[in-house]
C-alpha cells in the first residue's frame, strides 16, 4: 500500500497581518479539500511569524500571533528570533501557553532548567495507518541574545548528532524545521542523510519546487506569507520506506480572504488600541524627523543611549526616527508607531583608529541612503549618523561630498588611535558588513530586554518635566 502525506507550511510571516486572511484562507480550503478526500495533512510553521514592529504583535508580546495560528488550526511550529530574543524571559517562557499546536525547538534551553511545558525537543505524529513522523526544531543561534533573557542554545550540529539518534528508530520519517538558513540548511543535509525533508527559513529564501542536497528535499517560501509551500511524501508501506518526495510554494497574494481570520484580526486590533493608547508623555513642543539632518530629539536619544549604556561615546542613525511627534499628550502607540524596530542598545570595543573610519564611513552619502532590510531595522534608509560624546569637524569637498576632518571628544580630548574605547550603537551595525569595524569588534555588550523606543520614551519623559 503506497500512502500519500501533505504538508502545508508557512515561514517568516513576521507579522505581515495584511496578507494573513488570503495565507489562512488558502491553509483551511486545503484542509478541507485533505479532509474530504480523507488524506493524512498537516500545517507547520518555521518562526518568525511574529515582529514587534506590528502593533498587534507589540500590543500582545505575541499572544495575538499564537491565537492566529490556533484559529488556522496548525499543528507543529518551531520558533524564529523574532520569537525568541526580542521577548522578555517571562513574556517568552509564556508564549504559547494558549498553543493548540505542538512547539518543537531542540537547541532551545532553559539556563535555570526549568523548561516551559509547551517546549519539544521532537515530536513524533502518528497517521491513522501508523506511520511515524518525526518533527524537530531548530532556531538560529543568536545565544549573545538569549544568555542575557535568561535561556541558551546548544549548537545545531551537536543537538542534531543528539537527537537523531533516537529519532530514527521512532519515526519512519524526519521532517526539520529549521529557523537556520540555507547555508545552514545545506550543511545540515550533507551531514544528516537521515532527515528526509528539511522545511526552512530565516533567511527569506524561497525554493519554489525545492532542491535536493544528498538525500534530504529542501523547501522554503520567501517572506510575509505571499507564498504558502507544500510537501507531498508517498511512502510505500509494503517495502516500508519513502519512495517519492515534492516540493512546491503556491503564490497566494491575490488569494480571497477568510471571513474569519478578517474578523479575528479586527478584534485583535481594537485589543491592541486599547493597550498602546495608553498615555505616556505630554510634549511641550513637538518635532520633526528628518533622516538627512541632525535633529535636536535624534540627538537627544543619541545622549540618552551613550548615558544609559555608560559609554565613552554613541552614535544612532536618523532613519530609526520614522516619524515626528506634535506637542500634546503622547500615547505608548505614537512611540511604537515612530520607532517599531525591535532594536537593542549596544556596547561595541573598538580602537581610536577604528572609531574614525567608522565615522567617516557612516558619513558618506551612499551609506547614508542605503535602503536597508532586515538586521532588525524596520525602517526606509539608514539615514545620517548622529554621535554623542564626540565633536566631529567636516568640510564639503568640491563635488558635494562630505569629508571628516577632525574628531575629538567633547571635553575636548584627543581620540588615541591605539586606544581602546567603549561606544554605544544600534544592535543593527553588529551584524552583516554595514560598519565591518562595528561588526568584527571582539567586544559587544547587547542590553536586553530593552529596545531603543523604550530609551526614547525615557528622552522624551527627560526632556517635557512632567506634571
Amino acid at each position: 500500500m503506497k500512502e500519500k502525506l501533505y504538508f502545508y507550511y508557512t515561514n517568516d510571516l513576521h507579522s505581515d497581518f495584511s496578507q494573513w486572511p488570503r495565507t489562512a484562507g488558502y491553509l483551511k480550503d486545503m484542509k478541507k479539500n485533505r479532509i474530504a478526500r480523507e488524506e493524512a495533512h498537516y500545517l507547520v510553521d518555521v518562526g518568525d511569524h511574529m515582529d514587534r514592529v506590528h502593533p498587534i504583535s507589540e500590543a500582545s508580546m505575541g499572544k495575538a500571533n499564537v491565537k492566529l495560528l490556533n484559529e488556522v488550526g496548525y499543528d507543529v511550529i518551531t520558533l524564529g528570533n523574532n520569537e525568541g530574543i526580542t521577548l522578555s524571559h517571562d513574556d517568552l517562557y509564556h508564549l504559547y501557553d494558549g498553543a493548540e499546536f505542538e512547539v518543537v525547538c531542540a537547541n532551545l534551553k532553559h539556563k535555570e532548567h526549568n523548561p516551559p511545558a509547551w517546549l519539544h525537543d521532537t515530536r513524533i505524529i502518528q497517521t491513522e495507518s501508523g506511520l511515524r513522523i518525526g518533527m524537530i526544531g531548530l532556531t538560529a543561534p543568536f545565544n549573545a541574545f538569549y544568555g542575557l533573557l535568561g535561556w541558551y542554545l546548544t549548537s545545531p550540529f551537536e543537538e542534531l548528532e543528539k537527537q537523531l539518534a533516537s529519532l530514527k528508530k521512532e519515526a519512519d520519517i524526519i521532517i526539520l524545521l529549521s529557523h537556520l538558513g540555507i547555508s545552514e540548511d545545506e550543511a545540515i543535509a550533507r551531514k544528516f542523510p537521515d532527515i528526509d525533508v528539511i522545511i526552512g527559513g530565516h533567511t527569506h529564501h524561497l525554493l519554489r519546487t525545492g532542491e535536493y542536497v544528498n538525500n534530504s528535499l529542501l523547501t522554503a517560501a520567501g517572506k510575509h506569507c505571499m507564498y504558502v509551500g507544500e510537501v507531498i511524501l508517498t511512502y510505500d508501506h509494503d517495502k516500508k520506506e519513502l519512495i517519492h518526495k515534492e516540493a512546491y510554494t503556491t503564490d497566494v497574494s491575490s488569494y480571497p480572504e477568510d471571513e474569519d481570520t478578517r474578523g479575528l484580526l479586527t478584534e485583535l486590533e481594537k485589543e491592541a488600541s486599547g493597550i498602546l493608547g495608553t498615555e505616556v508623555v505630554y510634549l511641550e513642543e513637538g518635532f520633526q524627523a528628518d533622516w538627512f539632518s541632525d535633529v535636536p530629539m535624534m540627538q537627544d536619544l543619541t545622549e540618552t543611549v551613550r548615558k544609559w549604556t555608560d559609554a565613552d561615546a554613541s552614535l544612532l542613525n536618523a532613519g530609526l526616527l520614522l516619524d515626528g511627534l506634535p506637542k500634546g499628550m503622547v500615547t505608548y502607540g505614537d512611540i511604537h508607531r515612530i520607532c517599531p524596530h525591535p532594536i537593542n542598545p549596544v556596547v561595541v570595543h573598538l580602537r581610536g583608529d577604528e572609531l574614525i573610519e567608522v565615522i567617516r564611513a557612516s558619513l558618506k552619502k551612499d551609506f547614508m541612503e542605503i535602503q536597508l532590510k532586515g538586521f532588525g531595522f524596520r525602517g526606509k534608509v539608514i539615514g545620517r549618523m548622529l554621535f554623542a560624546g564626540l565633536s566631529i569637524s567636516t568640510t564639503l569637498r568640491a563635488n558635494g561630498t562630505e569629508a571628516v576632518t577632525g574628531v575629538t571628544f567633547r571635553d575636548g580630548s584627543a581620540v588615541e588611535k591605539q586606544k581602546t574605547y567603549r561606544i554605544a550603537t544600534a544592535d543593527t551595525f553588529t551584524f552583516g558588513r554595514l560598519l565591518p569595524e562595528i561588526a568584527k569588534s571582539e567586544m559587544k555588550q547587547y542590553f536586553l530586554p530593552e529596545f531603543l523606543r523604550d530609551l526614547l520614551l525615557d528622552t522624551l519623559r527627560n526632556k517635557t518635566p512632567q506634571p
